[in-house]
């Protein structure tokens, strides 16, 4: 039987607790545990055997499929994309017989990144906006907004656009997203979209 609260679907077998912020229109799929004192946006799609764990915020309009664990620290923007199994830590040096609660590390996804299925994401790092980070990706430090990486270590592989195209700059530092059309901008080793056609 399916459980509705506040426009919310919530499949029977997971577990919601109290005090957790879920927005308007958000899915929560089977086998998912969306603990205490987290926030999650409007709209989002939560896949099965999720964890959603406190403190967490997610924003609205973010996809996290199957099998993905977002710990104490991690921060999602609007419109992310968690893909299936990626990893999140919170701790550099964990033990089991040291209590490290008060060293939690933040995460910050910015709005419109991806991330790749069996991806991880070392704590203490910000993937900036619209990046994407290629499937078994290990990310050890900061990554710049409209950037593709891959690897492991990961290593940019070069930047993408709004829609996830790979860009191709001409001499004057200008690219075009094929299937948007929006254009972009390449100076000083960043990536800007031009909000007009003034640059």
């Amino acid at each position: 039987m399916q459980k509705t609260i506040s426009d919310t679907y919530i499949h029977p077998t997971s577990v919601v607790d109290e005090d957790c912020t879920i927005g308007k229109g958000t899915r929560i799929w089977h086998f998912s545990h969306i603990m205490s004192g987290c926030t999650i946006g409007q709209n989002c799609n939560i896949g099965q055997n999720v964890v959603i764990s406190p403190g967490v915020s997610i924003g609205n309009g973010v996809k996290i499929q199957n099998n993905v664990s977002v710990y104490t620290g991690v921060i999602c923007e609007d419109d992310v994309f968690l893909g299936p199994s990626c990893v999140f830590t919170n701790v550099i040096n964990p033990r089991s017989f040291i209590s490290r609660k008060d060293e939690f590390r933040k995460t910050l996804i910015r709005r419109g990144a991806s991330i790749g299925a069996n991806a991880t994401i070392v704590c203490g790092n910000t993937i900036g906006e619209y990046a994407m980070i290629g499937a078994g990706a290990v990310v050890t430090k900061d990554i710049p907004p409209y950037s593709l990486w891959a690897g492991n270590p990961a290593r940019q592989m070069g930047w993408i656009s709004k829609y996830g195209h790979k860009l191709e700059f001409d001499n004057n530092g200008i690219a075009v997203c094929p299937e948007s059309g929006e254009k972009y901008i390449l100076k000083d080793n960043q990536v800007k979209q031009i909000m007009s056609d003034s640059i």
